[in-house]
């Protein structure tokens, strides 16, 4: 009866102790990406800002040569903890980067330029791993840095979806290279159509992010209005002199605004060949803005053709893969 009693003892203990270890190891869970970004950026080290050096980081990137394992092998060593970070985050799923909108022409956007380095450096990262012939972890990382894209944009005006294009496209074209190349199995061509088929034709919301630019401008046409020296303001946020006469916009400048970035806004809802025309003529009609407006409003037609070579590139891959 005692032997019995100890075994129905011991078996309770361990199941006791199992049971609080399980408990003890359910740490905090975050379902927000920026968070593990801002540890990533943190941990990145600066490539060697060389020309010759910054040179061969971009025509890699782009495919345009080979990767060199001499010279470019240590910038990834120095940088392998914050892009292996970047690519646990893009498997969360959201991205609040909590900018403070409301602050105008002052928000920070201070992760943008970092966010473009990893994004180069996690690129590159693929290529030395397709080199060395392990294209499992080579898609891997650029498909990492295809759902990076996704998350550098989102919540955020055009600097932020013009930086997820940019990564968006080198990730893409080295894709088409593997695929040219021959290197990639069924399994790899599969995952790769799947993340594919679940993209916008053009990467992402371009209409919302000129709305989000939209209201920035808003804003600091307020803060001009409500300015004691206007033009001195002008100068604060712009960088150089206000224009002769300078008047902030008022209501009737505010109206037209709001109406022609409707208008664009509404364009880039549709495929970018539809749009062409439409935002020509409203790129034209930016002349007729304020000053203020027409020194501050992004080309309509730059961001449709950055559009368009997305749409291109996307295509370009599906086109490899149903070849291949």
């Amino acid at each position: 009866m005692l032997a019995q009693f100890r075994t129905v003892f011991a078996v309770s203990l361990f199941c006791l102790l199992a049971a609080a270890a399980h408990a003890q190891s359910r740490f905090p869970r975050t379902r927000n990406a920026a968070l593990r970004y801002w540890l990533a950026f943190a941990d990145l080290q600066n490539p060697p800002s060389d020309k010759a050096t910054a040179e061969l980081l971009e025509k890699t990137a782009a495919g345009e040569v080979i990767w060199n394992e001499a010279q470019l092998g240590p910038i990834l060593d120095q940088n392998e903890t914050a892009i292996q970070e970047m690519q646990r985050a893009t498997k969360l799923p959201d991205c609040d980067w909590g900018i403070e909108y409301e602050a105008g022409p002052s928000a920070s956007i201070a992760y943008v330029p970092r966010a473009r380095v990893l994004a180069r450096l996690n690129t590159l990262y693929g290529m030395r791993l397709a080199a060395k012939g392990d294209t499992k972890a080579a898609v891997d990382a650029w498909l990492a840095g295809i759902r990076f894209s996704q998350h550098v944009a989102a919540g955020g005006s055009l600097i932020f979806s013009l930086v997820g294009k940019m990564t968006l496209v080198s990730n893409l074209h080295a894709l088409v290279q593997a695929i040219h190349n021959g290197t990639l199995n069924g399994a790899e061509r599969k995952e790769i159509e799947s993340v594919l088929r679940a993209l916008s034709k053009t990467g992402f919301n371009w209409s919302e992010a000129l709305r989000y630019e939209e209201d920035g401008l808003n804003i600091a046409a307020h803060q001009l209005a409500q300015a004691a020296n206007p033009s001195t303001y002008y100068q604060s946020i712009m960088g150089k002199p206000a224009p002769e006469n300078f008047v902030a916009p008022k209501d009737v400048d505010l109206a037209a605004f709001h109406k022609l970035m409707a208008a664009a806004e509404t364009a880039l809802q549709h495929p970018p060949e539809e749009a062409q025309d439409k935002l020509r003529a409203l790129q034209d009609s930016l002349k007729t803005l304020h000053p203020f407006f027409q020194e501050t409003i992004p080309s309509f037609m730059k961001v449709n053709d950055a559009r368009t070579e997305v749409q291109a590139e996307r295509e370009k891959l599906l086109q490899a893969l149903a070849s291949s």
